[in-house]
């Protein structure tokens, strides 16, 4: 049995969503990856079976963002009250 596809809402890096124009229905020329320079370091980090599969999300393709693990229940932290 193989893995299901990547999820193309996802950016394939951070796995926040890419914010892509076409999934949205919107006109890809309006996307806001049209405007944006994409570094190619982080094309470079996009691994082999998620090639082509999805967009990259904002940060990730300006490089601003850094690599993060998968999230996992066991890396959560509970969220904390406010201090007052």
């Amino acid at each position: 049995m193989s893995a299901p596809p990547p999820d193309a809402s996802l950016c394939p890096l951070c796995g926040r969503s890419n914010q892509c124009a076409i999934l949205a229905g919107v006109d890809p020329l309006n996307c806001w990856c049209m405007d944006t320079p994409v570094a190619p370091d982080a094309l470079a980090r996009i691994p082999e079976p998620l090639r082509n599969k999805a967009c990259l999300c904002p940060a990730c393709a300006l490089g601003t963002d850094k690599p993060r693990p998968p999230a996992s229940a066991d890396m959560m932290s509970p969220i904390q009250p406010p201090r007052t």
